[in-house]
């Protein structure tokens, strides 16, 4: 699949790592170091604007290295980049760890994940097909 990109960023477009990467990385498009200090969030530009199609959209996730290395998360997981968006996309970043943190420019942040979705058509109903499971939720299967 080709889709548009717009790299207003010094570095290079987000590639895969691997032949079987399901992601690209993210990088902050800044000029000089941020700093989050314990528990604060930060909004980080990345200079890149995309055009998907139709059926498909780019989910942004943490980079597992920063998650538990430095307790740094991606707030919103993942953070669902539409395919009629045509905003730079960002970075919610926020600091779980208890110590400050720096993001340096060029810093892999976060990656981005394309994929397939579905758009449903709603049947409005006064009730569901019963399951084993039922209403069962948040560990009601077991530990």
């Amino acid at each position: 699949m080709t889709v548009k990109i717009v790299n207003q960023s010094p570095y290079l477009t987000p590639s895969y790592a691997t032949e079987q990467s399901a992601g690209v990385d993210l990088r902050a498009n800044i000029t000089e170091k941020m700093v989050l200090e314990p528990l604060q969030r930060a909004l980080v530009p990345t200079g890149l604007f995309i055009a998907l199609p139709k059926g498909f959209e780019a989910q942004v996730r943490p980079r597992s290295g920063l998650a538990i290395k430095h307790g740094i998360t991606v707030l919103n997981t993942p953070g669902t980049v539409d395919a009629d968006y045509r905003g730079e996309i960002k970075v919610i970043l926020v600091n779980l760890s208890d110590q400050p943190f720096e993001i340096l420019p060029g810093e892999r942040i976060a990656q981005m994940v394309i994929a397939r979705h579905e758009t449903v058509q709603w049947e409005e109903t006064d009730s569901l097909d019963a399951t084993q499971r039922g209403a069962g939720g948040f560990g009601s299967t077991g530990k």
